[in-house]
């Protein structure tokens, strides 16, 4: 019942509070110690954390989860593995919390700047990865904060067992139990809950498909941190050598097709040559890449199976073999295309010229846009993150990969002498 989850979450919501308030105080040993010792415990408990994964996977089979969706949800002994060294990198990485920057003197002889402090409590809301709770509550202690998992039904033992182990790694380490809490329910009606427990949450992230996020999106009351789709371009300039064009295009779109920042549209400058287009044509075709073009496109390569894309395609998220290619007239085209049909996550442009590369960076408006670069590098650890905890492409509070410095917030600081204003 309703009523019930509202319960159920204000008691995680006021202990996660009090939780925050001892993490915003923790040092930075005492957090990576946290970490480091929540990595041997998974090690340790690794059959048991094991045996309950089987037991997700056996009710996966039971209600028919698809091929892919059990391959998230599977964990072995690699994986447990991964979580645990995802944790020491986790512990490694440096901490942002109290940092200082942009201090500066005033004419009255304060000092003004800025200090890096936690965010709070966050709600983490995902699906199937059991890793995502090691992931997710690793980065949240590390950056002095509270977290609330909500993990999908599917992984709910897999969910209890990895959570158990970082609480009890929280506890031998000094720090609250509470700043790691699981909602150990598969009711629905706590995911709204959590939503609407604003005294609580201070931010909540969701993590999973499209359709948990337009939920999230549409129903919280607490502010979010969020991507929707990843309908990701590239733009080959005219003065684009082919080699690299090919190169980039290629790898933005095979090294991973359901990947959030892999390309699901190419544009391309009317005057590159027609044996560079068909050359990445084919490249894309000999990967087993189904090419959807425009009119332009289809009579450049007139040879080759180039089926015809729809204003639909334009402005779909493939994660998968199906590419859309589009000859434009110009960098002004190409821009405009993407300001119409982009999803605001990564688009790159192939250019030697100087003015075209600084146009594209300057007016391109989404989260992340490259320079003679394959958009596949749009990912915490390629940025120098270590880790991250998804991708936002809205404008507040932080944008683009999301480490550990998206989950703080500055607040002034004011250092004097005595001062006192005239």
């Amino acid at each position: 019942m309703e009523s019930d989850a509202v319960t159920i979450m204000d008691t995680l919501g006021r202990q996660a509070r009090g939780a925050a308030k001892a993490m915003r105080m923790a040092d930075t040993k005492a957090k990576n110690a946290a970490l480091i010792l929540a990595a041997a415990v998974i090690r340790r408990e690794s059959r048991e954390i094991i045996a309950a994964n089987t037991l997700d996977m056996k009710a996966a089979d039971e209600n028919g989860l698809d091929a892919a969706m059990k391959d998230r949800l599977l964990l072995n002994g690699d994986r447990i593995e991964a979580m645990a060294e995802g944790l020491e990198q986790i512990a490694g990485l440096p901490d942002p919390v109290g940092a200082i920057d942009n201090l500066r003197f005033r004419p009255s002889g304060i000092q003004v700047g800025h200090m890096r402090v936690p965010l709070g409590v966050i709600g983490i809301i995902y699906e199937s990865r059991p890793n995502v709770t090691a992931d997710a509550a690793g980065l949240c202690l590390k950056s002095g904060n509270a977290a609330i998992l909500r993990g999908g039904s599917e992984a709910i033992h897999s969910n209890r067992a990895v959570a158990g182990c970082l609480r009890r790694a929280l506890v031998d380490s000094g720090l609250p139990q509470n700043a790691v809490q699981l909602v150990d329910s598969t009711d629905r009606a706590l995911v709204g809950a959590l939503l609407k427990a604003e005294q609580y949450v201070d931010v909540i992230i969701p993590r999973g498909g499209k359709s948990l996020i337009e939920r999230v999106a549409a129903e919280s009351r607490v502010p979010v941190i969020k991507h929707l789709d990843g309908i990701c371009h590239v733009y080959i300039d005219a003065s684009a050598k082919a080699g690299m064009a090919l190169n980039i295009a290629v790898n933005a779109k095979t090294h991973r097709y359901g990947v959030c920042n892999a390309m699901e549209t190419l544009l391309i400058h009317q005057d590159v040559k027609g044996d560079v287009v068909c050359a990445i044509i084919q490249a894309m075709l000999d990967k087993g890449v189904e090419v959807r073009g425009c009119d332009r496109t289809r009579e450049r390569c007139e040879g080759l199976d180039v089926k015809v894309a729809t204003d639909e395609d334009w402005a779909t998220e493939y994660l998968s073999p199906v590419l859309s290619v589009r000859i434009v007239d110009d960098l002004d085209a190409a821009v405009d295309h993407i300001a119409q049909y982009s999803s605001g996550h990564t688009e790159s442009i192939v250019t030697e010229s100087y003015e075209a590369g600084q146009r594209f960076l300057r007016e391109v408006d989404s989260s992340s846009v490259m320079w003679n670069a394959s958009t596949r590098f749009a990912d915490g650890f390629e940025y120098g993150l270590g880790a991250e905890i998804g991708i936002s492409t809205d404008r507040l509070h932080v944008r683009g990969p999301v480490g550990l410095e998206g989950l703080t917030t500055q607040k002034w600081i004011v250092l004097g002498t005595g001062q006192v204003r005239v």
